[in-house]
């Protein structure tokens, strides 16, 4: 041969072509791999929407594999049924009777067998809250709220409802009082009622005040085995079996008994404090601190901030120091502020006795009966201790002062005590908690919570 042997070039058949770049990534098994458009087109949206919706089905496996893993809540459904005259608004579970505040009064079920045994409906008016408690012996001390704030006060005995009385009815309707809220103490002894009046010609916030009642619980059940037929009901009548469709239905089950009660003959709950909001503080007229130690001898309270030495040129030098340097921040609150006064807000718990509440010898204290509440209103840095066991020859004083006080830091946001009333937990708006230990009279932990955060609500678990 003349020439060596050489790889021969590729005849023009194999040449690339230029709608044939991406040969390489396609399917060698297929006979013809290029598409023309507009179907090439067609085929990248496809695609496209086949991915994105791959990716949805994955994100959704992903989803509902780690919802497998949390730990699923318990479903409960209702085992019963019953209607009920008007509409439920609110019950309270008391040893085995469930009370149910309805649009035209009261009924009582029993929780055995959810059985209706007793109806009050004798004035027709809507309860909107309600407070019930065993005080044993078959008797049950009960508090509804109706939709004009006035206050019921009931004993449930034998399966009767028995009116003692209304706490704040007034023959004139323009200034009655109505109830924000009613709190129960521990064995029934006492009974806290908040109450707002509709006075305007307030300067400052006076409008609400609290009202502490002692509860004669003991009386009540002598009376009743004296006089049987006061618990026996006066009137009884029997209730349609199937009622209208104007009825909700409520998760119990329906009874036709129905009983109205009369006015009960029963000792009257005793009043015993009235607290109401602290007054501000203003400029004192003392000259030396010696006229101020005097005037805590008097019987005014030291720690509420009234016995000082700040004149009302200091406060209003103050204020036109803070007015000055915020001006800019203060107009712009004052548009939007209004002119209408705000009603304040009172928290208060009942304490049982401890070493903070010191009482006389001349009292007698028992282990389970509280000896004093503990109050703060809302904006207010002091924590206030009112004792219960005042002798009752003392008048309820229109300007009541605590017996002791806690000052704090930032005003007090919300509070709670433990069920064995030993601890006392404050949440202030600095977002500060502090657990006291009122046996011993002080504080446990204190809890700096992350800034910018409002604690609303603390309880104990």
């Amino acid at each position: 041969r003349k020439h060596p042997l050489e790889i021969p070039p590729p005849s023009e058949k194999d040449w690339l072509k230029d709608d044939e770049e991406d040969f390489f990534l396609q399917d060698p098994d297929r006979k013809r791999d290029a598409l023309s458009q507009p179907f090439r087109m067609i085929n990248k949206l496809v695609m496209l929407v086949f991915e994105n919706a791959m990716e949805i089905i994955e994100r959704r496996e992903m989803l509902r594999e780690a919802q497998k893993l949390k730990v699923q809540p318990t479903k409960c459904f209702p085992t019963a049924e019953f209607q009920v005259t008007g509409r439920a608004n609110c019950l309270a579970v008391s040893g085995k009777y469930i009370f149910v505040g309805l649009s035209v009064g009261l009924a009582a079920f029993k929780v055995s067998d959810c059985k209706e045994v007793c109806a009050w409906d004798a004035v027709k008016t809507e309860i909107c809250a309600n407070r019930a408690l065993d005080l044993g012996d078959e008797r049950h001390v009960l508090f509804a709220v109706d939709e004009m704030g006035l206050v019921w006060l009931f004993c449930f005995h034998k399966e009767n409802f028995l009116l003692i009385k209304i706490l704040n009815e007034v023959e004139d309707i323009s200034k009655r009082n109505t109830c924000v809220e009613v709190v129960l103490s521990p064995g029934g002894d006492y009974a806290g009622v908040l109450l707002q009046g509709k006075c305007r010609n307030i300067v400052y916030n006076t409008k609400s005040w609290l009202e502490i009642y002692r509860l004669p619980k003991d009386s009540w059940l002598k009376e009743m085995e004296k006089s049987p037929g006061a618990a026996a009901g006066l009137a009884c009548r029997e209730r349609r079996a199937q009622h209208s469709s104007q009825a909700d239905i409520f998760l119990l089950q329906e009874s036709p008994v129905s009983a109205n009660r009369a006015d009960a003959k029963l000792s009257l709950p005793v009043l015993l404090l009235k607290v109401k909001p602290p007054k501000p503080i203003t400029g004192s007229s003392f000259k030396s601190p010696l006229d101020a130690l005097k005037k805590v001898d008097d019987g005014s309270m030291l720690g509420l901030g009234y016995n000082h030495l700040i004149k009302d040129s200091q406060w209003q030098q103050q204020e036109a120091i803070f007015c000055s340097t915020f001006r800019e921040y203060l107009e712009a609150e004052g548009e939007r502020e209004s002119k209408e006064e705000i009603l304040r807000h009172a928290t208060f718990h009942f304490l049982l006795p401890s070493w903070i509440l010191q009482v006389g010898p001349e009292m007698k204290v028992q282990p389970d009966v509280p000896a004093g509440i503990s109050v703060h209103w809302d904006g207010s840095h002091n924590l206030c201790f009112y004792l219960l066991n005042h002798p009752l020859k003392e008048k309820v004083d229109s300007d009541l002062k605590p017996d002791v006080v806690w000052p704090c830091a930032a005003p007090i946001a919300c509070s709670a005590v433990s069920s064995c009333s030993r601890y006392l937990a404050l949440a202030c708006e600095d977002a500060t908690i502090t657990i006291w230990d009122k046996n011993l009279g002080y504080p446990l932990s204190v809890t700096a919570i992350l800034e910018e955060r409002l604690i609303r609500s603390i309880h104990f678990l």
